[in-house]
């Protein structure tokens, strides 16, 4: 692939990485605004609520990891071209911020998960 080709590449791993985000963004903050109510229900409705957020939690991280991986990928392909241009530098410098979109993005669902967990039975 030639420089062009992989500047696309990334900004369509760039647009699936904000994609992966949405939902469950969506969903965490329909979460921490219904736990109060939800947290009225018997332990069935509880557990699945819970468990829903998690399937998508779950399925949002290997998104984000995916999509961030790949970016990455591209970069290092791009790092691999000879020449330089000012976007390509950008692109390659921007490639440590990716790890944010791979762990620690999990990281604070997890944490969220757990306070609406707490929420729910506490």
């Amino acid at each position: 692939m030639n420089e062009q080709d992989l500047i696309r590449e990334f900004s369509r791993n760039r647009l699936h990485l904000i994609i992966a985000q949405l939902a469950p963004t969506g969903l965490l903050a329909f979460a921490a605004l219904t736990t109060p109510e939800i947290a009225q229900f018997n332990d069935y409705v509880k557990g699945a609520f819970a468990l829903i957020l998690l399937a998508s939690g779950i399925l949002g991280a290997l998104a984000e990891f995916s999509a961030a991986s790949q970016a990455q990928s591209v970069i290092d392909d791009l790092k691999a071209l000879p020449g330089s241009s000012a976007l390509r530098s950008k692109l390659i410098s921007f490639r440590p911020w990716l790890e944010v979109a791979k762990y620690v993005t999990p990281a604070i669902f997890v944490g969220i998960f757990v306070l609406i967990l707490a929420g729910l039975y506490l």
